[in-house]
């Protein structure tokens, strides 16, 4: 399995709103992210599912700075 396979199944969350958050920054914005933001995309998808939701619904921030980076980053994509 590619990684970018392996990535696109880790997206797949259990809520409609997490799956079209990640789905679409994968597809759109996942080709700009260096190896090393790669690997902190890949740990974030280990995350629980609340846990996600809290951050990209701003009820709580990472605590580990490349993450809270990634996530304003996946979020300012996610914006019209």
């Amino acid at each position: 399995m590619s990684e970018l396979s392996r990535l696109r199944w880790k997206c797949r969350r259990g809520t409609k709103e997490l799956d079209a958050i990640l789905g679409a920054f994968l597809r759109n914005g996942a080709e700009t992210l260096t190896a090393e933001e790669l690997a902190v995309f890949d740990q974030l998808l280990d995350e629980q599912d609340d846990l996600l939701t809290d951050y990209f619904f701003g009820r709580q921030e990472p605590r580990d700075g490349a993450q809270r980076a990634l996530v304003e980053r996946i979020l300012a994509h996610a914006r019209p």
